[in-house]
């Protein structure tokens, strides 16, 4: 019998604190499925859950972030289209400038009322969540 195992990996919401209304950094995606989406990958063998959310922020965006917290774990199979992911969504913080790297074709610095609608996987589930969680306070709902 073969076993098949979900892949893990991390998005991260990040919050740039040295701009009014702590806008979140997205990035437009260079490779399929194309859209925006967070800043985020997968998380490499024998790497910790938190060391590659800093891994990818630093590659994707070009900024060191500080992680805050967990947001929640997602894990629909049907949230990427390549195949079977859970990811371990963090919220975290960063100051400075950030420059589209590694798989982004290009960033975006967005405050909650402009993020654009073209985004892949379930990034607009999680968004959703996240503004609740940050405007009201309220952990999201699993399921």
């Amino acid at each position: 019998m073969t076993y098949r195992n979900p892949a893990p990996t991390v998005d991260i919401i990040i919050e740039l604190i040295d701009r009014p209304h702590r806008p979140i950094i997205l990035i437009e995606r260079h490779n399929e499925p194309l859209g925006w989406a967070l800043p985020g990958g997968f998380v490499d063998y024998g790497e910790p859950v938190e060391k590659a959310a800093i891994r990818e922020a630093e590659e994707e965006i070009g900024l060191k972030v500080e992680l805050i917290e967990q947001l929640l774990v997602y894990s629909d199979p049907s949230r990427d289209p390549r195949q079977h992911t859970i990811s371990i969504v963090f919220l975290a913080t960063a100051t400075g400038e950030p420059l589209a790297g590694d798989d982004a074709k290009s960033l975006g610095v967005f405050s909650p009322w402009c993020v654009p609608g073209n985004l892949c996987f379930d990034h607009d589930r999680i968004l959703r969540d996240y503004w609740w969680y940050r405007n009201y306070g309220i952990r999201p709902r699993l399921g």
